[in-house]
């Protein structure tokens, strides 16, 4: 059964086959910032930077922001909702690594002097694309599972609790994921615990410093829809959207 209050912001009440509130425009422009920022990050990735003597791709830097987004449409929106866009985010990705390919094989021009420019940025390598999509995937889902479970149980209460947590398991199932599989094999056992911690660190910091800005938006996101779901039960099924 759907629910709603009296009030002004409906509570919805969700199990895990009701069809759940309306997209809106506001639903759309987050789940256009979230595909961009994660097209974004994997080209950025290519950079590797040092932080403070870490070894770490530039995209800790804009990466993180997606689990902000993802926050923001699961205590809002709900679960199945964020998957639809963690789903599209897969998709547009999907898309323009295809893009990149075959500008990739395309004959270049006689006088055109950057193919190697080009692949170096554009020309992912096929074991470091899975390894996004592997790490993408799994971390997005768990973080919007966790995070949809820990607002019941807290009836809507310790936002900060529940978006730290939820980043905490999920980028961590991220980090590991995509290190392991992107460069397992490359570098000594010891770097590689070393970049998984290291970024899986900065990246609980990021979601940690965060935290009043999540605040700000769920709370302006919430009044300006109408609306808050509860899950009250839920498919696990990463497919069930």
């Amino acid at each position: 059964m759907l629910n709603l209050s009296t009030t002004t912001k409906h509570r919805f009440h969700m199990s895990y086959n009701t069809t759940g509130p309306k997209i809106t425009s506001l639903f759309i422009l987050f789940a256009a910032l979230f595909a961009t920022l994660l097209i974004t990050s994997n080209i950025v990735a290519v950079k590797i930077v040092n932080v403070w003597g870490h070894i770490v791709p530039a995209a800790v830097f804009l990466f993180p922001a997606t689990y902000i987004i993802g926050d923001i449409l699961t205590e809002v929106y709900g679960l199945r909702f964020a998957r639809r866009v963690i789903w599209l985010g897969f998709l547009c990705n999907v898309v323009a690594l295809i893009g990149f390919w075959i500008g990739g094989i395309l004959p270049a021009a006689s006088f055109w002097q950057g193919q190697d420019s080009y692949d170096s940025i554009l020309g992912n390598t096929p074991r470091i694309v899975m390894a996004s999509f592997a790490g993408y995937l799994a971390g997005e889902l768990l973080n919007s599972m966790v995070l949809a479970r820990l607002k019941v149980w807290t009836r809507g209460r310790m936002l900060w609790m529940r978006t730290v947590s939820s980043t905490v398991v999920g980028q961590g199932l991220d980090t590991i994921l995509f290190i392991c599989i992107a460069f397992i094999g490359t570098m000594s056992n010891s770097n590689l615990i070393d970049l998984v911690i290291t970024q899986w660190i900065f990246k609980v910091i990021y979601e940690t410093l965060a935290t009043p800005l999540t605040y700000i938006l769920v709370n302006k996101v919430k009044a300006h829809e109408a609306m808050d779901v509860y899950e009250d039960e839920f498919s696990v099924n990463p497919f069930s959207v």
